[in-house]
């Protein structure tokens, strides 16, 4: 019984902040239609961003959340502005930003390459090495302020969407675009405000992946499908269905891989977003498509 609570609680730790890694995906999806390819990459960019100021200042990597934030949000409204926005009415936007975000993705991972090379990097501060003992229980530090700090961020993004009129904004474009155009909001303002949220949520997930994970500029091959089957299982657009998604593969994960072995482990994501996209393509809480 220990066992099971030990892996239901590192499962649990980690599904935090994979949902935090997702929940800029599904907001990005959600106000824009925009399938981005891209965001794992960006991720890691955030995650430099954090060992950098780490390495030369010794600026805790959660402190330095909000700047990673903050930089990877202004980078959002430069790609927004220069790659998306030009053809954000056009019938097959989300079918083009398949290949926009893949060639993004591409273009990111090989400037982080020639600056950083492939080398893996970790951001070490004290706690991410140390653990709380609860009795045969034991909590990694790291895993669970990075899990915790997850939830604190998109809880505060889902008050941001509910009460405040930006939020309105957002939700109502996400809802139907035309509509709210109709009823007077700048479409093509809170697109691009929400993008630059959306990546502003990458830089700040890859804040706390600095310290939870090790990281190199390829590394978000790995991620794609991860992040695609949290996303998908939780239905696309949905912040909420993320989190849950997340931490219900994130726990199986754990299972998986203590019981049959590591490598099976991201095998869970693949499979799940195989069986969901057979069952029920429009995930646990998305909308159920109209036949035409």
């Amino acid at each position: 019984m220990t066992d099971i609570i030990q892996i239901l609680i590192l499962g649990l730790a980690l599904g935090g902040v994979i949902a935090l890694m997702g929940s800029g995906l599904a907001l990005v999806f959600g106000v824009m239609r925009i399938v981005n390819l891209a965001h794992p990459s960006l991720i890691i960019a955030g995650a430099y961003i954090a060992y950098w100021g780490a390495k030369l200042t010794g600026i805790d990597p959660i402190v330095m959340l909000p700047v990673a934030a903050a930089i990877m949000a202004g980078i959002g409204v430069l790609m927004y502005r220069l790659v998306f926005e030009r053809e954000a009415r056009n019938a097959k936007y989300s079918e083009m930003t398949v290949l926009l975000t893949f060639a993004l993705a591409m273009i990111v991972e090989g400037v982080l390459g020639g600056l950083f090379t492939n080398t893996q990097r970790v951001t070490s501060p004290g706690y991410a090495t140390d653990a709380f003992f609860l009795g045969d229980l034991f909590i990694p530090k790291g895993q669970l302020y990075a899990g915790l700090i997850s939830l604190v961020i998109i809880g505060a993004l889902s008050l941001f969407l509910k009460y405040s009129r930006l939020g309105y904004a957002i939700r109502a474009t996400t809802q139907n675009r035309e509509a709210a155009e109709l009823l007077g909001v700048n479409v093509n303002l809170i697109s691009v405000l929400a993008f630059a949220i959306g990546i502003g949520l990458a830089g700040a997930a890859g804040s706390l992946v600095s310290f939870v994970f090790s990281f190199f500029p390829a590394k978000h091959w790995e991620w794609i499908a991860m992040l695609m089957s949290v996303v998908v299982l939780g239905g696309m657009g949905s912040i909420l269905g993320t989190v849950v998604a997340a931490l219900l593969l994130s726990v199986i994960a754990a299972f998986v891989g203590t019981w049959v072995g590591a490598t099976w482990s991201t095998m869970t994501f693949f499979l799940a977003l195989f069986v969901i996209l057979l069952i029920r393509p429009q995930g646990l809480f998305g909308e159920k498509p109209e036949m035409a």
